[in-house]
């Protein structure tokens, strides 16, 4: 079946924001999703413009044609499968919009691509990290400015290692999230879905010493930056989002790790919260709890720590089981 013939062809452009809008609207898909959407699509638009098609009017074959240039472009397969990720959304979305008549991208498979086992730090290695960043926020002959700085990076990585949460999500906690006897936090996740996520004594302690520290600098004429502790963000920036980016963090992540002992390289937001994870299961927890716990919609996201599991049961019959070589 052939697509839908236009008397007036809408633009890729057109298309494109019709889409992304269904997709904030409906599926509740934020920002950065929004912008990786965009980025795909106008690569893919630009490739159809070269060989004289359009979304409205590409066949399955103009779309492998352009699989087969992301390949030679030299793209890895997971960027490929990403790509044909986001032209499949977009045909369904125009067949259900009746903007086509038919779906060229529902017969193409993508590159087999194996999912890699996510990077992990140790308990130890966590362990050095917080002791770091805890003997920094302590240190005397620190300015106010420089030791609210160490502060904040403490209280991150605290809340961070207890619970789990997605680098855009910690970043965005409102203040009240620091409020006395909080045991619970709520975060808003991806979809705009709210869950709500334990704090350990150690996550809370940071977040009032932290939060005690803000406080201090409001009341601090001299201090140029206290302005920022009438933010209703809980770690605020002056930047366009008003409170810290994720990108900030990240780099004082790493700094924190090269001054622990570690490799830049291996410590990310997103391998602590693969550590979190990981830790969990290794000392017994279900893995329901954990999908529920890093907001996980399909259990098969949480599976990639079943090797985890898997080795701590290898490990339980050697080490519990009556026949088991000693």
């Amino acid at each position: 079946m052939r697509a839908r013939s236009f008397a007036s062809k809408p633009s890729d452009t057109k298309l494109t924001g019709l889409f992304l809008d269904m997709l904030a609207a409906e599926q509740g898909a934020g920002a950065n999703t929004l912008d990786a959407y965009r980025r795909d699509l106008t690569d893919f638009s630009e490739f159809l413009g070269r060989v004289g098609h359009a979304f409205a009017d590409a066949e399955t074959q103009t779309l492998r044609d352009y699989l087969a240039d992301l390949d030679t472009r030299g793209f890895k397969s997971t960027s490929v499968a990403r790509r044909l990720s986001a032209m499949r959304h977009l045909y369904r979305f125009l067949l259900n919009e009746r903007i086509r008549t038919d779906d060229p991208a529902a017969i193409l498979s993508g590159p087999k691509r194996g999912r890699g086992l996510p990077k992990v730090l140790s308990i130890a290695d966590v362990d050095r990290m917080l002791r770091r960043a805890k003997e920094l926020s302590e240190a005397e002959d620190a300015s106010p400015s420089k030791r609210l700085r160490a502060l904040r990076l403490y209280c991150l990585l605290e809340v961070l290692y207890a619970t789990g949460l997605r680098v855009s999500e910690l970043v965005a906690l409102p203040r009240t999230a620091a409020k006395r006897d909080a045991r619970m936090i709520v975060v808003r996740g991806k979809g705009n879905k709210e869950r709500l996520v334990p704090l350990n004594e150690a996550s809370r302690q940071a977040m009032a010493d932290y939060l005690a520290a803000t406080e201090a600098a409001k009341d601090n004429k001299t201090d140029k930056k206290s302005s920022a502790a009438a933010s209703k963000w809980l770690f605020p920036s002056f930047g366009e989002s008003g409170h810290l980016t994720r990108q900030h963090f990240a780099r004082d992540l790493k700094d924190l790790a090269v001054a622990s002992g570690l490799q830049a390289r291996l410590v990310s937001p997103h391998v602590l919260r693969h550590a979190f994870a990981s830790h969990l299961l290794h000392n017994g927890a279900d893995l329901r709890i954990v999908q529920t716990l890093l907001g996980h919609t399909d259990i098969s996201t949480t599976q990639i720590y079943t090797h985890v599991v898997e080795e701590r049961l290898k490990s339980l019959v050697r080490d519990l089981h009556p026949l088991a070589e000693k």
